[in-house]
């Protein structure tokens, strides 16, 4: 049995709670050893992955890591908020008692570590220094070395960054169970994926995918940060972060904002200028997933990604959609690549939108690891990676990350925006000037549906803020803490709603997207500063066709410009009912939510 002590003294593990904190844990769940992690064991943890088949080599400095089947992406309805206050649940938040959570999770993790280590890894969501550096300590406790890696790569990892913090660090666990005999999915689902919000305990139990495992990630960086957030006055978002760099001027422009799934959030916070504009832009990227919002003293408000990495869906990353990401996980980036397609003859992964299929199967396994030659009847055609599956590396490994990416200060940010897949109603841009009606749009974001609903095509799920997973506190609380954080600033960002996925008649997009996504979003950024003026609709500011930079851009592109900055008035009139049942399930909504709302709608009614 490991002298729990004698363990902590060598690693140089100070702080006396999080002592307690681990020694209760490793009684509890009955781990064999403990071992704490610092960012500098990468190396040797990689090394004995490989060895023990945990890890298998892709070519030189990358690696491919396989889930069991059943565990290959987060499970929303296992995903529990719990408090000891009621009135903290909201319509999203799925949440629970506390009392009763916490009991069933430690009945589940008494012993469920036995014959493992268990590892100590101490984080920070946030650069050293940051001002809201005591909200972004953590210390994961694993029976898993794949998170150990992952977390490694998504978040500051070191005895340093929680020794000198005291109490103020997020405790969270994660026992990895017995993945074959969970249930999951059926009535007898054992697993659970908790937060305690108001204890800042995070307790998951039965997975070793990403979304639940990597308690940095998720659990802390978004449901509890935003819980923490809400009490202490910031926001904590499901939010990419990018910069934009006019190189005539030197001006430099922060833009955030959230995007429902396949909307196009990873794409464009890793863009880059379109050819035509290279020469005077340049866009730098901060993060693809989470931002903390705050504001200083000075009234701005300020942004930051907490991750120290990129936890990416690999289906569809390729050259055209996202080069930025493809440089990110060339050969010795260390970066590891879960549930694609694998070959151990060439060392080489493959995934849907890759590119072209290999042709010759020899060697091919599937992500389950079944070999792709030997497939037969209906099995031929199915996809070779799993759709949810991901690469992971390091911000450093991004080509144009931007340089201050570590700054504890943050950024100013300059743009908060709103996207969701739509195929009508929304133009490619439209900009919010008041703040009431910013948030309003962001609690009404939606992508369209994969069904139709009473009739309609492309019916909204809505998704606030893309929050919707993520929610750890009350809808109606939510909105007010927007009006509040927003409204304390004194110099305000600009709101703005885009869509890069309006189609015609014939079903193709309007919109090429990817890097041309830049012109709409410099823009925006002109029009915040008065240097055009745009078309005043009921729904915000359009720009008018000569506004946009148009140097360079293919000509469907400029043959559909006019469809996709026009406004259709009666799609909108009817997407205000859907709005207006979606409001009406948070009780206590500001009334300032409901004022832009009827604001909208009168316009509406008023439109020609």
């Amino acid at each position: 049995m490991t002298d729990v002590d004698a363990t902590l003294d060598a690693a140089g593990l100070t702080n006396t709670h999080v002592r307690e904190y681990v020694k209760h844990w490793f009684e509890v769940t009955g781990a064999e050893r403990l071992e704490v992690v610092n960012a500098s064991d990468d190396d040797r943890l990689v090394a004995e992955a490989v060895e023990a088949g945990e890890l298998l080599p892709v070519g030189e400095g990358r690696y491919y890591s396989r889930s069991y089947f059943k565990d290959t992406a987060r499970a929303e309805e296992r995903t529990i908020v719990a408090t000891s206050d009621e009135n903290d649940k909201g319509v999203y938040n799925n949440w629970r008692p506390a009392a009763e959570m916490k009991d069933k999770l430690v009945g589940l993790m008494t012993g469920s570590s036995a014959g493992k280590t268990m590892y100590v890894i101490p984080y920070l969501m946030a650069p050293p220094g940051s001002p809201l550096e005591k909200f972004a300590a953590g210390v994961e406790l694993t029976d898993n070395r794949n998170v150990v890696m992952q977390m490694i790569r998504m978040a500051r990892v070191g005895v340093d960054h929680i020794n000198d913090l005291g109490d103020s660090f997020v405790r969270a666990v994660h026992v990895t169970g017995d993945l074959p005999n969970l249930g999951q999915g059926t009535p007898d689902d054992q697993r659970y994926f908790v937060t305690v919000a108001d204890e800042r305990t995070i307790l998951h139990y039965g997975s070793s995918y990403g979304g639940n495992a990597l308690l940095g990630k998720i659990a802390h960086g978004l449901r509890q940060g935003a819980y923490d957030g809400w009490k202490n006055g910031f926001l904590v978002e499901q939010f990419m972060l990018l910069g934009v760099v006019d190189k005539e001027t030197g001006k430099k422009y922060h833009i955030c904002g959230g995007f429902p799934s396949a909307s196009g959030k990873t794409n464009l916070a890793m863009t880059l200028a379109p050819d035509a504009l290279g020469d005077r832009y340049y866009v730098e990227f901060y993060g693809d997933d989470i931002a903390w919002l705050w504001v200083g003293d000075d009234g701005k408000l300020y942004g930051m990604n907490p991750e120290n990495g990129v936890f990416g869906v690999a289906k569809d990353t390729n050259e055209k959609t996202n080069p930025t990401a493809v440089d990110s996980i060339v050969p010795g980036t260390g970066a590891i690549f879960t549930n694609v397609a694998y070959n151990p003859k060439l060392q080489e992964v493959w995934w849907e939108g890759k590119g072209p299929k290999p042709t010759d199967l020899d060697g091919w396994e599937d992500w389950k690891g079944d070999a792709i030659a030997a497939r037969t009847g209906e099995e031929v055609d199915a996809p070779w990676a799993h759709p949810n599956s991901r690469f992971t590396t390091t911000l450093a490994n991004v080509p144009n990350v931007a340089k201050d990416f570590e700054d504890p200060a943050g950024v100013e940010i300059h743009g908060i925006i709103f996207g969701g897949r739509t195929r009508d109603r929304e133009p490619l841009v439209r900009a919010i000037h008041d703040v009431a009606e910013g948030v309003y749009d962001g609690l009404t974001l939606g992508a369209e549906a994969t069904f139709a609903a009473d009739g309609l095509e492309g019916v909204l799920r809505y998704d606030p803020m893309s929050m919707r997973p993520f929610m750890s506190y009350a809808e109606a609380d939510y909105a007010a803490h927007w009006l509040e954080v927003i409204g304390r600033a004194t110099k305000k960002p600009i709101f703005a709603h885009v869509n890069w996925f309006q189609r015609g008649d014939d079903g193709r997009f309007l919109w090429p997207g990817y890097r041309e996504n830049l012109r709409p979003l410099v823009w925006l950024m002109q029009y915040m500063n008065g240097e055009v003026e745009g078309t005043k609709t009921p729904v915000g500011v359009i720009p008018k066709r000569e506004e946009l930079l148009l140097e360079g851009l293919d000509e469907q592109g400029l043959a559909d410009l006019d469809t996709v900055l026009t406004i259709d008035v009666d799609r909108w009139k009817q997407e205000m009912d859907h709005r207006e049942k979606h409001l009406a399930q948070f009780d206590g909504l500001p009334e300032e939510i409901w004022e832009a709302h009827r604001r909208v709608a009168a316009d509406l009614d008023s439109a020609e």
